[in-house]
């Protein structure tokens, strides 16, 4: 899908966990973030991309990731996994909190060069997801979707809501974003995603 050289992750090492966008890392390395609603598949995703099976938590339990986590990849850009949104059984104060948190380094991070908005492939177009969309799209938010776990359904289903997500976002969107389909287990569109974040770094460059 995209023409380079496939990229090789030498290197994957976790830098700093906080709750403070101001204290994000300074070195203006571009960064790539990952969103999605509670138990995605996120940590799973991020594991899958660097190789490295214990590099973001994962569990059972959804709702787990409360903060900003900076991986920094080949000592050349960071991965960032963020909080997940829209988990109803946190308490409205925290979810608040989690909501400015998100918002605050949407908003503010210029070193944010792309945000992965990871959807779940199981599931017929959820609102919260949309709306999600269309808000990061209307801020000027440059960004790509992820359709997650195609492994867990059949590929006739996985259409059929494939297609129902890209019929009712063009209903909002001129132009859809870059769309990828993965599986954390058995490794599909790794080579896609990666190829994609290589390609926006080699442009950064020119």
């Amino acid at each position: 899908m995209y023409l380079c050289c496939p990229m090789n992750i030498k290197k994957a090492e976790f830098i700093v966990s906080n709750v403070d966008v101001a204290k994000c890392p300074d070195d203006l390395r571009p960064e790539y973030a990952f969103i999605g609603r509670s138990n995605v598949g996120k940590s799973s995703l991020i594991n899958m991309l660097t190789g490295k099976k214990g590099l973001a938590m994962t569990s059972s339990k959804p709702g787990k990731t409360l903060l900003i986590n900076h991986f920094l990849i080949n000592d050349e850009w960071y991965l960032v996994d963020l909080p997940g949104y829209g988990y109803a059984q946190r308490g409205k104060k925290q979810r608040e909190s989690i909501r400015s948190l998100i918002d605050t380094y949407l908003e503010k991070r210029e070193s944010l060069t792309c945000l992965f908005v990871l959807l779940d492939c199981r599931h017929e177009p959820q609102q919260i997801d949309l709306d999600f969309l269309r808000t990061q799209g209307e801020n000027g938010v440059p960004l790509a979707i992820v359709f997650t776990k195609i492994d867990k359904i059949s590929a006739t289903k996985l259409k059929e809501n494939t297609t129902a997500y890209k019929t009712r976002l063009l209903e909002d969107w001129e132009e859809l974003p870059p769309i990828f389909y993965t599986s954390s287990e058995y490794k599909n569109g790794r080579e896609d995603v990666l190829n994609y974040i290589e390609s926006i770094n080699n442009s950064l460059l020119e």
